[in-house]
Parts: C-alpha cells; structure tokens; sequence
C-alpha cells in the first residue's frame, strides 16, 4: 500500500493476499439477535443489508469478540441473547468460528455461561477460550483470530476523550500481543487497590509506608510495560499512517501520532504543546528498568498529594494521544474533514501493521462506516479492501456502494435475527 495510490478499479477481488487468513464457517448460539445461527462465510467482500437492529453489527461484533474475548459496548452479560436470559433455567452464550490460514485451520470456541448466584443474586458468568478444543487462556486468543474493526463512532476518535483512545489503543495492541492484556488487566487491579489504600489512608490521617511501597513497585512494574509496548505501537502504527495520510490528502499533510504517557521519564519540554505545535520524539527504546525506577521516584515526590486526594495521579490509565496533522493537533485546531482523513489513515494503516506483527491479514470489519465518509474518502476505503481475504460490511443503503463494487461482492439481507442469502454461485 505505502505511498502508492491504488488504481480506482481496484475491487475486492483483485488482490489476493500472499497469506490468506478468513473465518469459513460461524456458529453463535444466544449471542445478541441470535438464538441460533450457522453460516459459512465466503471471502472477499460481503455486504450485510437491513434496516437498524436487525442483526447485521452483531455478526461483525461475534467475529471481533473472538479476537479478545472483550466486549465492543457495555458488559460481556449484555451479550447474552435477552430471552435466553429470561426462559433458560442456565442462560449461555457460545461463539464458534473455524478459522483458516495458509498453514492451518484453527477452531475458535468463546463461551459465557452463568451459574446460580443464590437467591436474589445476579448470576455470575465464566468465560471459557478453546482453541483447537484445548482450553485456553483469554490472552492466548493473540495471534489466532485478528480483525480490525471500523465503527461510525470510530469518528470521534481525534476530538473524543483521552479514555476512548486509550481503549482503543489497547483492543488494538491486545490482538497481537499475548503478553498485552494480562499486563492491563494486573495493572487495573493494582490501581484499584492502591487507590482504595490511599483514600483509606487519606481519610484516616494515618499511613502504613511500607504497604504503600509495596503497590508501589507493583504498579510501576504493570506500568512500564504498557507505556513501552504502547509507545512501540504507535511508532509502528505511525510508519504506515503517514503514508497513506499524505496519499488520502493529496499530500497536503503528514500526520503524526502523539503518544503523550501521562507519566514520562523524558524530559517534558522537549514535547509540550504550545499554541497546537508538537515535536515528536521516540520512547519505545527506553528500557522498561529505567522507566519503573523514574516512576517510582515520581510517586514518592507525589505521596502527600495523593493522600489528599486519595487517588494515583500518574501512570498510564491517564495516558493520553493526539492526532498531529502537519505540527497542528487536529483535535483542537482541525476540521472535521481533516479529523475524518486522519481516523480512516489510522484504521487502514491496522491492516499493515498487524499484517507486519502477525505475517497474516486481518479480516476487516466496517458497520455502516459508509454514511459516515464523503464520496471521495468512500472510494480511498473500498479501493484498499482488496488487500485483505475476507471483509464483511454493514448498511442500510446499497446505494452507498458503486454499482461495480456490488457486482463483485457478495450480498446478504439480515432481517430480526434471519440471514436470507441468495442462492447463486457467488
């Protein structure tokens, strides 16, 4: 892809990926619409056509589920179909995919089932990963199913905030690293207990410093390894979203992805922003040793604030990154058309960076994200599918597609939990 603009003729079908990675056959059982769906899902482009909730985002949510086994919105028990949760004694929820790649076929079982909470007490669910029928842990779903996930809200990624592109930032980097989100989820913990020992503290008046070294240390362990793997992320990320940046506006600007760690062992002048101006600088080489030393020097210094306020002030559950078009951060000084061209430069540029990460393509995910993008940057989305196996699309409106791009795709009308598709060849 890199700076090279790809021809506008360019369709689905046209540019088969040296590793083909596809899910051919999909089961979901109570998961959302669906009591009971079984499909085989063909490559290339398919188009998912129905009015809103109908069914269509929840096929595209299964497959991205299986990726990380984490919920897109809400809860996982908002997954469990809403009248299996009211009619069955034991409500489940079970996602199956057979998954094929250039060397293997890899089965995918995801499963949330719920057990007897007692009387008056919500049923608390077990979440269960089998890859191959061995079971497996949430982390090791890394590298067995990766799909990138284009939303409408996705739009909202430049001028939303800092929470939304921490989130996504970690669903991205958890989908090729096992190590990744077992990391995140430690970290949670340790902030909430720390947190919960400061207020107690804070509150009390009395302090225990030898307890509060020991989150310490813990925290700032948790903590350097999500700042590192993130500041790596996005310095790879980076390479290919410049690229086609400058292609997507003609060249008029290059786009920066600025990780801005809430705590940073770096000098701070040397990126501060003023006036919207910002000068990149490299993390990722920092050795995670110095960065757990400097924090935990940094927390010491911060210790009475901390007691007052009863909360940790630094570490990367505040970590922060901003959308640099030309030195100007777009989320305070750019358009919304310059918003929309860096967000979909960021979204194509996942397809490379995990096909750099994983040696495999990704399967691409787009809900309803058409409607959202002018004619123009409508054609620069469809004329880069092809670079992937399988892409699954959602709309409303066929129209939204150019009539030679439908000739091509296959087509399928999802109506109240039904997946009507036509009984032709292709």
């Amino acid at each position: 892809m890199g700076g090279t603009r790809l021809p506008s003729q360019l369709l689905p079908s046209c540019l088969p990926p040296p590793h083909p990675v596809y899910i051919r056959h999909l089961s979901l059982t109570n998961f959302r619409n669906y009591r009971r769906l079984e499909v085989s899902l063909p490559t290339g482009a398919l188009i998912l056509v129905g009015r809103n909730a109908q069914g269509k985002t929840s096929i595209l949510e299964a497959i991205h589920y299986l990726t990380s086994a984490s919920s897109l919105h809400g809860t996982d028990r908002q997954l469990l179909n809403w009248l299996a949760v009211r009619t069955d004694a034991n409500p489940f929820m079970k996602i199956v995919a057979e998954v094929v790649t250039a060397h293997e076929i890899r089965k995918v079982d995801v499963r949330l089932e719920t057990s007897d909470g007692g009387f008056g007490k919500e049923r608390p669910l077990r979440k269960t990963v089998l890859i191959n029928g061995v079971r497996k842990q949430v982390g090791e779903l890394s590298r067995v199913v990766n799909a990138v996930l284009f939303l409408p809200q996705d739009m909202a990624l430049v001028e939303g905030a800092p929470a939304l592109r921490r989130r996504y930032l970690d669903a991205l980097i958890s989908q090729v690293d096992p190590d990744y989100a077992p990391t995140l989820l430690e970290y949670g913990k340790v902030l909430t207990q720390r947190n919960a020992l400061l207020k107690q503290f804070g509150e009390s008046g009395r302090s225990d410093e030898s307890q509060l070294q020991f989150w310490d240390v813990q925290l700032c362990q948790h903590g350097a390894i999500l700042i590192n793997k993130r500041a790596r992320a996005l310095e790879e990320l980076e390479l290919y979203a410049s690229r086609l940046h400058r292609d997507l506006t003609g060249g008029l600007d290059y786009l920066h992805l600025a990780y801005q760690p809430n705590f940073d062992p770096v000098v701070q002048a040397s990126e501060q922003l003023q006036f919207g101006l910002t000068v990149p600088i490299q993390r990722a080489r920092l050795a995670e040793a110095q960065m757990m030393t400097s924090m935990q020097a940094r927390l010491l210094e911060l210790r009475a604030e901390e007691l007052a306020r009863g909360v940790t002030v630094i570490g990367p559950h505040r970590d922060e990154l901003r959308f640099i078009a030309s030195g100007v951060d777009i989320g305070l000084y750019g358009s919304r058309g310059q918003g929309r061209s860096a967000v979909l430069a960021l979204k194509l540029a996942e397809l490379q960076w995990i096909h750099a990460r994983t040696d495999e393509y990704p399967i691409l995910l787009l809900d309803e994200v058409l409607a959202e993008l002018d004619s123009q940057r409508r054609r620069d989305l469809l004329e880069r599918t092809g670079v992937v196996q399988q892409s699954l699309m959602t709309t409303t409106d066929l129209d939204g597609f150019e009539p030679a791009f439908r000739a091509q795709a296959r087509i399928w009308q999802i109506h109240q939990g039904t997946v009507e598709i036509p009984d032709h060849k292709r």
